[in-house]
């Protein structure tokens, strides 16, 4: 299933980019997501999303597959598998910046497989959802890391002798140093459950009645049969 949000920060699109492609710095924003280490380029953690006492915990590993600083446009890869083998979930995730005003309008586009308990709710429940929680985590990102930002010092003009330097020939570029053989660990704090029922509201309530309804219909038969 596609999703397609938009966002605004009140950053300009450079900064914007720096942090938005930023997983580390704005990880502890995403809701539900812990990220637990990193390895080359890939970030590799947790999601849990919960709906009334079922949880359920998708654990996986997301990486940029395109990176244009230039055109403002980034596409994530993830991939996740519920840790308890009942489903798994595939996306990719393409954002785009543009400036807006003093700010910066983000459009995500997001091509979303998903299997199992979750994958129940259907395109409908699950785009109401991801709209609030891209409130949520837009909410966070300007509480925290954006503010942050916007309150650092202003940069200070280059002097004579910085400028003179800039406009030498660049030295050559040392070689990138080889990719680790062993995961980096990041230490943050334990990933609270989403609530589908909580962020879905009546839209994911209405698609449980009709369990609720089987349940108790159950029970009464079983009830009936040891009478």
């Amino acid at each position: 299933m596609e999703l397609t949000n938009e966002f605004t920060v009140r950053v300009p699109a450079e900064r914007a980019w720096e942090v938005l492609t930023d997983v580390e710095g704005i990880a502890p924003c995403m809701p539900g997501a812990e990220l637990q280490e990193v390895l080359g380029d890939e970030y590799r953690g947790i999601v849990k999303v919960k709906v009334g006492p079922i949880t359920a915990q998708y654990k996986g590993a997301a990486r940029f597959v395109e990176l244009d600083a230039a055109g403002r446009r980034a596409v994530l890869r993830a991939e996740g598998r519920d840790t308890r083998g009942q489903g798994n979930a595939n996306a990719t995730v393409t954002a785009t910046l543009a400036p807006e005003g003093d700010g910066t309008r983000v459009s995500v586009h997001t091509d979303l497989a998903i299997t199992g308990r979750v994958a129940q709710f259907g395109r409908g429940v699950l785009a109401d959802v991801s709209a609030k929680l891209l409130g949520q985590f837009v909410s966070c990102l300007e509480d925290t890391v954006l503010s942050e930002a916007s309150g650092a010092a202003p940069a200070e003009a280059p002097s004579e002798a910085s400028a003179a330097a800039s406009a030498a020939p660049a030295a050559e570029a040392p070689a990138p140093d080889p990719a680790p053989s062993e995961a980096r660990r990041i230490t943050s704090a334990p990933a609270q459950p989403v609530d589908l029922l909580e962020a879905g509201g009546a839209a994911v309530a209405k698609r449980l009645v009709p369990a609720v309804v089987a349940l108790v219909l159950l029970l009464w038969v079983l009830r009936r049969l040891r009478g």
